[in-house]
């Protein structure tokens, strides 16, 4: 078993001179965790232990948040995907698999689709292609989650997030809901880069195999994208959690982590012969 104990908290700087930090936890080949907008490495805190058996975790500060610098923009998931690089450079690290979630899983559509010799299998969750094709949310949360009053905002966000079951029996603290040291404008940046995302030409270029994952009542990021995201891609699979929203993967981390272990694990890279509706 890997002692998940080894941890390397580090920075390097991007191509634009930007500090960017990052870290790496336990031993083994390294799989890549790249967390939802507005967010640091912390969004995987409580899951991140669960594939140190057989990988070694590397997280970021998205530029804007944690200990990362805070340029002003523009942001672009783009250049989040070359801040990515520039990390696993620092790190040595020839090739990895990237398991992106919300705007972490538009970040590593890029890096899947533009340096292919760099990343070995792909998972993308509860995220989108992005575009015109990709299916927005709706109206009515877009109006819950600009509310002026933050108490209510922040009950908005974690209803999109949890299901009222999974809240009552977790009271708390959540990681998943933005890193409050962020200034306004890398806010807004990150609000920009997630929503000018389109890399619906790209995605037929990915030629990792890949897992795509989505709870299937997910309003923030409808689950109808999932399939479209599954049909673009050359040889995807997908698997829907049920009853699950945003945050899957804490939720139904007792399903949504072995299922990702074992694609990863898989010499073809296939998920497990379960993986549709579960």
């Amino acid at each position: 078993m890997t002692d998940d104990t080894q941890q390397l908290h580090a920075s390097t700087r991007a191509q634009d001179g930007t500090v960017l930090a990052y870290q790496r936890h336990g031993s083994g080949r390294p799989l890549v965790l790249l967390a939802g907008q507005a967010n640091n490495h912390h969004w995987w805190d409580g899951v991140r232990e669960d594939f140190h058996t057989t990988h070694s975790t590397v997280t970021m500060d998205y530029r804007g948040t944690g200990a990362s610098g805070k340029p002003g923009g523009p942001y672009s998931t783009q250049l989040f995907a070359g801040d990515l690089i520039a990390v696993l450079d620092d790190l040595g690290v020839e090739r990895a698999d990237v398991y992106g979630t919300s705007m972490g899983g538009r970040v590593a559509q890029w890096i899947a689709a533009r340096h292919p010799d760099r990343v070995r299998r792909l998972v993308l969750g509860c995220t989108s292609p992005g575009g015109p094709r990709a299916q927005e949310r709706d109206t009515a949360v877009r109006r819950a989650l600009a509310q002026a009053d933050p108490a209510m905002s922040r009950q908005a966000l974690l209803d999109l997030m949890y299901s009222p079951a999974w809240l009552a029996d977790h009271p708390g603290p959540y990681t998943t809901l933005g890193d409050p040291g962020m200034p306004p404008h890398a806010r807004r940046g990150h609000l920009v880069a997630s929503n000018e995302h389109d890399a619906w030409d790209a995605l037929p270029h990915i030629t990792a195999p890949t897992l795509v994952l989505h709870g299937d009542q997910d309003r923030l990021t409808p689950a109808a994208n999932a399939p479209l995201l599954a049909a673009r891609i050359p040889r995807a699979r997908m698997h829907l959690f049920t009853g699950a929203r945003h945050a899957y993967f804490q939720e139904c981390r007792a399903q949504a982590g072995p299922l990702v272990a074992a694609f990863l694990a898989d010499p073809q890279g296939l998920p497990l012969p379960e993986a549709g509706n579960g």
